[in-house]
C-alpha cells in the first residue's frame, strides 16, 4: 500500500509504541502535522516553545522509561531544540527529535528557514540523520529509536525535508536486527571480577559512589545488597538520588560541590571507591590531582569511554550495571566495617548541614531550607520532585531525602535553567497517578513560564513551587564569596507570579512565614484538576553550604558561618 513520507512518520512511531509526542508546527513540518489527523492513537501536546517540547519529552522519558519524542519545524524551530538536546545528552535520556527541513532541491541555497540542524546538533546528540529519500524513512526511524534507547541512552535527531514528507512510496517495514558498534555484551572477564572482589575484601575504608546509571539499569536492589553484605557506606551523585534510600543507616547523602561534609570527607579518606554508573564529573571530584588520593578504585559503567576518562581506576568493568553486580555478588563474602562507620558517624555529628533549620526558626525570615524540609514533612516525602537549576536545586538535594527510585528529576550535566516546569508536565503525563512538584527559582521559572498554558490546556495537575529570593541566587552566592560582593546583574525583578497564574486560570497562593507552610502545601495538594502555583518568598541572602570552590580539594569545604540569620 502506498504511503507518503508524512504518513510513514506516524506509522513508524506507532510501531515503536509511541502514543504521546510534544511539538510545535511550522511550514517545513506541515505535511506531517496534516497526516497526524489520520492517527488518533498518538496524542500530540502543543507546547508554547520548542525548548519546552524537548524538556517535556525528556521528563516523560525519565519518568516512563520510554523514548520521548519532540517535533519541530526547520530554522528557529529546530535550533530551539538544541538546549533540550544537550540536556538529554549529558544526562543520558532517550529521546528522538523530528524536525522538518526545506525541500531537498533547496538545500544549500539559503532558503527561508533553512539551517543545518544536523551539523548544529552533532555535539549534543548520540546520532543524527538527514533523510533525503522517502524509502529511507522507515529504516532511519527504526534505527533512531534503537540508538536512543540502547547502551548508554541519549537523544537522536532526524531531519526530514518537506518534499520527502510529501513523496509517496510502497510501505516497507524493516525487521532489522540492529547491531551498533560499541554495544556491550555481558561477557565479563572473570579475572576482573576476582580482582574487584579481592579489592572489596581487602578494604578497611570503602565507599560506594552511586550514580544515575543505577537508576537507568534498575540496579537498586543489587546496590543495596552490595552495601549491606559488605557494610559499605553509600554516597550519591545528584542524579543518583533515589538509587539508594537516603534514610538508610549506610547512606552518606550527596557528594560533591554541595554534598554533605561527611560524604566528601569519607571519599577523601577512603581506601576503596566503588563507582557505580557515574562518570567522575568535576562537580563531584573537585581537584582531580588530590581526589581520594589513598584509594583503590573500581569503576562499573555501560559506557567504556567513561572508564579512566577523568580518574584512573584499578579495575574497570564495562556492562549493564544490574547484571554486572549480580555476577560480582555471586562469590562476595560478607564483611563489617564498624570502625570506619564510627569515624563517619563522628563526621556526621560535627557537620552543620541541617543546623540552618534550627537556627533559622529563631529568626523572622523564611529560609529556603525550611521550604524543602516542609515539603518533605508535609507530603510524607512520597512525591516526585522536578527541580530547576540553582540554589533551590541544591537545597532540595540537601533537605529532601529520597527513599525510592524515580522521585527526583533534574538537569544535572547541563544545568539547564527553565527545565523544571516543562519537564514536570512530561513527568506527570508519564505517571499520572503520582503527585508531582515542580520546584523552581524565580529566575528559571521566568525562562519557560509560557508552558503554564500547556499545563492548563492539557489539564496537567502539577504543583509549582517558586522559591523566590529576588536574585539569581547561585550566581549571587558566587559573587558574594569570590567577587567581593559585586552583585552585578543578579538582582531579579520579578512579576507578580500569583497574578500571572490567575491570568492563566491557575489557582495560586503566596507564603512568606513558616507558620503558613503546612496549610499552604496542603491547599496546593487539594487541587487535583490542573496546575496550582505556590510562591515561597524566602530570605534573599542565604547561601548553599557546604560548598567546595571550583577546582578545590573535595574536603576543602566552605562551611556556613555561625552568626548567619540568628536574632541578636
Amino acid at each position: 500500500m502506498s504511503r507518503t513520507g508524512a504518513q510513514l512518520i506516524w506509522e513508524c512511531l506507532e510501531r515503536e509504541g509511541v502514543d504521546l509526542v510534544f511539538g510545535y508546527p511550522g511550514g517545513a513540518i506541515l505535511p506531517a502535522y496534516d497526516a497526524l489527523t489520520e492517527y488518533p492513537g498518538i496524542h500530540h501536546v502543543l507546547t508554547r516553545h520548542e525548548q519546552g517540547a524537548t524538556h517535556m519529552a525528556d521528563g516523560y522519558a525519565r519518568a516512563s522509561g520510554k523514548v520521548g519524542v519532540a517535533i519541530a519545524t526547520s530554522g528557529p524551530g529546530a535550533t530551539n531544540l538544541v538546549t533540550g538536546l544537550g540536556t538529554a545528552m549529558l544526562d543520558s535520556v532517550p529521546m528522538v527529535c523530528i524536525t522538518g527541513q526545506v525541500p531537498t532541491t533547496a538545500l544549500g541555497g539559503d532558503a527561508f528557514q533553512e539551517i543545518d540542524i544536523v551539523g548544529i546538533s552533532e555535539s549534543v546528540t548520540k546520532h543524527n540523520y538527514l533523510v533525503r529519500e522517502v524509502d529511507e524513512l522507515p529504516f532511519v526511524l527504526k534505527e533512531a529509536f534503537h540508538v536512543a534507547r540502547s547502551g548508554r541512552p541519549g537523544p537522536v535527531l532526524v531531519d526530514i525535508p518537506k518534499d520527502v514528507q510529501l513523496a509517496s512510496t510502497e510501505e516497507q517495514w524493516p525487521e532489522l536486527q540492529l547491531r551498533l558498534p560499541g554495544e556491550v555484551d555481558l561477557d565479563l572477564d572473570s579475572k576482573l571480577l576476582d580482582q574487584a572482589r579481592d579489592l572489596i575484601g581487602a578494604a578497611d575504608r570503602p565507599v560506594i559512589l552511586a550514580g544515575h546509571g543505577i537508576l537507568l539499569s534498575g540496579a537498586e536492589a543489587q546496590v543495596k545488597k552490595l552495601a549491606e553484605t559488605c557494610d559499605i557506606p553509600v554516597s550519591l551523585t545528584l542524579l543518583g538520588k533515589g538509587a539508594f534510600p537516603e534514610q538508610h543507616p549506610l547512606c552518606l547523602g550527596m557528594m560533591g560541590m554541595h554534598g554533605t561534609a561527611a560524604s566528601n570527607q569519607a571519599i577523601q579518606e577512603a581506601d576503596l571507591l566503588i563507582a557505580l554508573g557515574m562518570r567522575f564529573d568535576d562537580r563531584v571530584t573537585g581537584n582531580l590531582a588530590t581526589y581520594s588520593p589513598h584509594s583503590k578504585k573500581i569503576h562499573v559503567d555501560i559506557d567504556a569511554a567513561e572508564i579512566g576518562k577523568n580518574v584512573a581506576v584499578d579495575v574497570g568493568l564495562v556492562g549493564d550495571l544490574a547484571p554486572v553486580l549480580v555476577r560480582l555478588l555471586e562469590e562476595l563474602p560478607s564483611k563489617g566495617h564498624g570502625a570506619w562507620r564510627a569515624q563517619i558517624g563522628m563526621w556526621h555529628q560535627d557537620a552543620d548541614e541541617r543546623d540552618i533549620l534550627r537556627r533559622a526558626r529563631r529568626g523572622p525570615t523564611l529560609m529556603a531550607a525550611e521550604v524543602m524540609d516542609a515539603l518533605w514533612r508535609f507530603t510524607g516525602g512520597d512525591v516526585i520532585n522536578v527541580t530547576d537549576v540553582g540554589q533551590h536545586q541544591m537545597w532540595e538535594a540537601q533537605y529532601f531525602p529520597h527513599q525510592r527510585p524515580g522521585t527526583l528529576f533534574t538537569s544535572g550535566g547541563m544545568g539547564t535553567m527553565g527545565y523544571a516546569v516543562p519537564a514536570a508536565i512530561g513527568v506527570k503525563l508519564a505517571r499520572p497517578e503520582e503527585e508531582v512538584w515542580a520546584i523552581v527559582g524565580d529566575g528559571g521559572f521566568q525562562m519557560t513560564m509560557c508552558e503554564l498554558a500547556t499545563a492548563v490546556q492539557e489539564g496537567v495537575a502539577i504543583n509549582i513551587a517558586i522559591v523566590n529570593n529576588g536574585y539569581l541566587g547561585m550566581v549571587r552566592q558566587w559573587q558574594e564569596l569570590f567577587y567581593d560582593e559585586r552583585y552585578n546583574q543578579t538582582p531579579m525583578l520579578a512579576p507578580d507570579f500569583c497574578r500571572i497564574a490567575t491570568a492563566f486560570g491557575i489557582p495560586s497562593m503566596r507564603v512568606s512565614r513558616r507558620d503558613q507552610l503546612e496549610a499552604t502545601i496542603q491547599e496546593a495538594q487539594a487541587h487535583r484538576q490542573g496546575p496550582v502555583l505556590v510562591e515561597m518568598v524566602v530570605e534573599q541572602h542565604d547561601a548553599v553550604f557546604p560548598m567546595v570552590p571550583a577546582g578545590a580539594d573535595l574536603d576543602a569545604m566552605i562551611r556556613r558561618p555561625r552568626p548567619d540569620f540568628e536574632q541578636a
